[in-house]
């Protein structure tokens, strides 16, 4: 489910008081521990956090004229999500979350290649998502992406 909100506000006040109270909890613990550089912006519909064009010119490489994607957060139609291209890109950080998740949550994880769904909003295990979302730099991304670009 996509938004036509134009800010990360708007986005939360288009939501059900459920989803906007999750929303908002994961994007104030994103915006906490997300390091310096990377920027809160809606980016295909959803609030996203992304390396801006000032610090990675080239953009994403299947959209050039968008900055780099790092993590989205979406309430969709049957669960709130997190897209964390992280997890997708590096083996080693995937293997920690998914260690992890049991320590932080009573819920199955509920996987894909990038995206963490949560169906029960009082399962998001907000402190592992902060800590997921520092675990590298706007300069480690950008090594990373580009190290799987080149394969």
């Amino acid at each position: 489910m996509q938004s036509n909100a134009q800010t990360p506000d708007q986005y939360l006040d288009e939501l059900p008081e459920d989803r906007k109270i999750a929303i908002s909890n994961l994007r104030k613990v994103i915006l906490e521990n997300l390091p310096e550089g990377f920027q809160e912006t809606m980016s295909y519909g959803m609030i996203g956090y992304v390396v801006p064009h000032s610090l990675y010119p080239s953009g994403y490489h299947c959209t050039p004229n968008l900055p780099l994607p790092f993590l989205s957060i979406a309430s969709q139609k049957n669960f709130i999500a997190v897209y964390h291209m992280l997890v997708y890109s590096e083996p080693t950080i995937n293997e920690w979350f998914v260690n992890e998740f049991p320590k932080h949550s009573k819920a199955k994880l509920d996987m894909g290649k990038s995206c963490i769904r949560f169906k029960k909003l009082d399962q998001i295990p907000f402190e592992l998502i902060g800590e997921l979302a520092s675990k590298v730099t706007v300069d480690e991304w950008i090594k990373i992406y580009e190290a799987q670009l080149k394969r």
